[in-house]
């Protein structure tokens, strides 16, 4: 380990131990409420007609029908609701992200979208009325694929923008010379690459409350990882002060990152509620949740890299474009982190990078878990291997020669701290005997001669935090009761990973209480501190160090307050498990609750501090070896085993890390082998919309997985070097699927999902 911080280094009481979630007995039970569950007196039910046509201008919308349906109590189109153009994205991750999206327009941009919205006194009397409305289409060329819509002359999609269909100006990165290093390289590779539309499909489908009140101030409860992103946003569309705008959000069924936008339906949520005076529910059926929701952008990728005899990368060139969809949601921060990733992982002193993004009439895509990385690294992973295979290497060997290492410029532009890819590379070899499982002898079963087996491994490194695409800045409040206990105050969202007892967790290990002696207050934009959203693995990382800062200051307090009831000096004093204690006589102590409580004219105390934290950059990395087997008759492709390999640096909650590594590997084999969000080609209407024909793996799918956690490279960054986890897991998963593929059947595949159809014709071509 090369660290340029030294790490603290100390005996951990409740940090690196799995300890009971507060949260488990009411999820359990079902007593958790979600905002689904959440019911107001006079609560009407809100529904969005959607259109059924990808690209069209509205000519005239006749609502009359559907307002004179008995229950109906309010109609929405676009002719009286404000017209504000705002970003898809509540936090657009850079300066030329486009705002580009009304609440309700005179144009239809994709198949599914909102055109009108109506509130009635149930869901059904709202679905019937959604019928009457009567929308007249001019109907207008679209453009479904990104070549199309990036050709010249192409109809345009928007009239924002730097021209074209692109949603921002192409991301351009250039580092030494490209041209001398194709120079230098014994042989050069080139190859196109893809990958498909999957879905996060989160179980709780995106719901949202509004009420607003008599001082004309709104109470909107909603399914988001950003509640503040909402409350600013909702306050610039809507015209409002922050402080009339108060965001709930308690229980999160999944986000995956694809709630960080603010919805079509929750501006039309709280417009409809202020038309009526009454509280209004909006509830997205599963077929919404892929219509108007957000997937994964579509990618289409050409990579060529030069070698040397010996294995070393010479020089990179790849261009990338992703497909935005109707609207840029997080296309310009996509395609900035994807393309920006791609001077990484296998280090290369020459590189050339374009990223490009744009539009096409099809759904909007937007952030989901990997962010952008998911497509630029099954490129540049299965190239590794190609590159190994013509130089007879061992794939991981010529992995490992390559792999980033500390000092090495990471995609942020900093220099990366520690061997973290290299040891997890190299543990995973060890364990698994990599050698031997290569030269294993490869003669069909001869029970199941049509069975092959194959091993594959994949890496990957993803940053702790956006930064630098966002300046970023995570806040907490810690507060000891006159009793003793502890509340932590945070404005982080828990999507149901375990966020805030990783966080209580901190506070309890840093202050010197029990873990049980530490409450959490989150999800009320009026009461927890600011917090920018949960994304980008960063939610231990940077709330976690504010965390800490705050409990550091609670702490000192405390023990000056006990010093003065002891009468000796705060630095003779040790606070540990609830119990302030004279280092020098551990015999004199006396508990956190006498030391808060009056006594002697000292009245009681309630110690209140803030933490505020603005990182840098921290890097996680992974490698993960998996085995597969391929049915030769069928074209099935069973992912039997799966060995990850983490580093994380110091890990809080041992259970939900792996956790979250293993829901990771669930959501990336389902990307490589049989998620796709399809969209027909003709007209642009979607066409597995729903988890019926949207095959995603299920438990039996599941395969043996073999979690190793490492803490090789911790980072000064987060507390006591904790990095983040949440989004590792899907990008290396993939790459070593379809290397492991390869090793079965000798094919080699460049697009995701790798479908059964897609085995079968490859292995005729190869018969042939």
């Amino acid at each position: 380990m090369n660290m340029t911080t030294p790490i603290e280094e100390r005996e951990f009481k409740i940090v690196g131990k799995s300890v009971k979630r507060d949260d488990v007995v009411e999820k359990v039970t079902g007593e958790a409420q979600y905002t689904g569950d959440v019911k107001l007196p006079g609560m009407l039910h809100g529904k969005i007609k959607r259109a059924a046509i990808a690209h069209a201008r509205i000519k005239s919308i006749d609502v009359s029908r559907a307002l004179a349906y008995p229950g109906v109590k309010a109609v929405l189109t676009h002719e009286n609701v404000p017209r504000v153009l705002h970003y898809g994205s509540p936090h657009p991750r850079s300066a030329s992200c486009t705002k580009d999206q009304y609440i309700l327009d005179s144009k239809v941009r994709f198949w599914g979208e909102g055109v009108a919205a109506i509130a009635a006194i149930s869901e059904e009397i709202a679905d019937e009325a959604i019928d009457l409305i009567e929308v007249e289409y001019e109907p207008l060329p679209a453009v479904i694929e990104p070549e199309e819509a990036a050709l010249p002359g192409a109809p345009l999609i928007h009239d924002v923008g730097p021209g074209g269909n692109l949603v921002l100006d192409p991301v351009r990165v250039d580092r030494g010379d490209v041209e001398a290093g194709f120079a230098q390289a014994d042989f050069v590779l080139e190859g196109t690459f893809s990958g498909g539309r999957p879905h996060p499909a989160y179980m709780e489908p995106n719901v949202c409350i509004a009420d607003w009140d008599g001082s004309n101030k709104l109470t909107f409860w909603t399914s988001t990882q950003t509640s503040f992103m909402v409350r600013g946003i909702l306050a610039e569309v809507l015209g409002l002060p922050l402080t009339k705008v108060r965001v709930l959000v308690d229980h999160m069924g999944g986000g995956f990152g694809a709630k960080q936008d603010c919805f079509q339906h929750e501006f039309l949520c709280a417009l409809l509620a202020k038309e009526t005076r009454r509280p209004v529910k909006m509830e997205f059926t599963r077929h919404e949740t892929f219509v108007a929701g957000r997937a994964r952008h579509p990618c289409k990728i050409w990579l060529k890299q030069g070698f040397r005899n010996d294995g070393t990368l010479v020089a990179r060139d790849m261009k990338l474009v992703y497909d935005s969809g109707a609207y840029g949601s997080h296309g310009p921060g996509v395609t900035i982190v994807g393309t920006n990733a791609a001077t990484s992982l296998y280090r290369c002193e020459n590189v050339r990078l374009e990223g490009r993004c744009v539009y096409t009439n099809t759904p909007i895509n937007g952030a989901f878990r990997g962010y952008g990385v998911v497509q630029s690294y099954y490129a540049l992973d299965i190239q590794m291997d190609e590159a190994a295979e013509r130089l007879g290497m061992d794939p991981a060997e010529l992995k490992l020669k390559n792999v980033v290492r500390a000092g090495d410029i990471a995609p942020s532009g900093h220099p990366i701290l520690g061997h973290g890819l290299e040891i997890c590379l190299q543990h995973g070899m060890d364990v698994l005997d990599w050698k031997s499982l290569r030269n294993r002898d490869r003669a069909p079963d001869s029970k199941r001669p049509h069975i092959r087996k194959g091993w594959g491994v994949g890496c990957e490194m993803h940053g702790s935090s956006a930064y630098p695409g966002i300046k970023e800045q995570g806040n907490a409040t810690v507060k000891v009761n006159e009793d003793g206990t502890v509340t932590l105050l945070t404005g982080a969202a828990g999507l149901g990973t375990g966020a805030h007892t990783a966080l209580a967790q901190i506070v309890a290990e840093e202050l010197g209480v029990r873990f049980e002696d530490v409450g959490v207050i989150h999800g009320d934009t009026d009461v927890v501190p600011w917090d920018i959203g949960a994304f980008a693995s960063h939610t231990t990382y940077l709330v976690g160090t504010a965390a800490k800062m705050a409990a550091t200051k609670v702490r000192a307090a405390v023990l000056e307050r006990a010093a003065m009831k002891l009468q000796v000096g705060a630095e003779e004093l040790d606070l540990s498990e609830g119990r302030i204690f004279v280092k020098a006589e551990p015999g004199r102590f006396m508990s956190v609750a006498e030391a808060m409580g009056p006594s002697r004219g000292i009245p009681a105390a309630n110690i209140v501090a803030n933490g505020t934290y603005e990182p840098t950059k921290s890097y996680s990395f992974a490698a993960h070896f998996t085995e597969v087997d391929v049915d030769t008759e069928t074209g099935i492709v069973e992912v039997k085993r799966v060995v990850p390999v983490h580093d994380v640096g110091r890990v809080i909650h041992p259970i939900a890390a792996q956790g979250q590594i293993e829901g990771g590997i669930q959501q990336g084999i389902g990307h490589t082998l049989t998620e796709d969000y399809v969209i027909d080609r003709k007209t642009g209407r979607s066409l597995n919309a729903g988890l019926v024909d949207y095959k995603m793996p299920l438990s039996m799918d599941m395969p043996d997985i073999e979690t190793i956690i490492l803490e090789a490279a911790p980072d000064p960054g987060g507390p006591w070097g904790a990095k983040g986890v949440g989004e590792d897991p899907i990008i290396a998963i993939g790459p070593s699927i379809a290397n492991a593929i390869h090793d079965a059947i000798g094919v080699r595949f460049h697009h995701y999902p790798i479908t059964p159809e897609d085995i079968l014709k490859a292995l005729r071509e190869k018969g042939a």
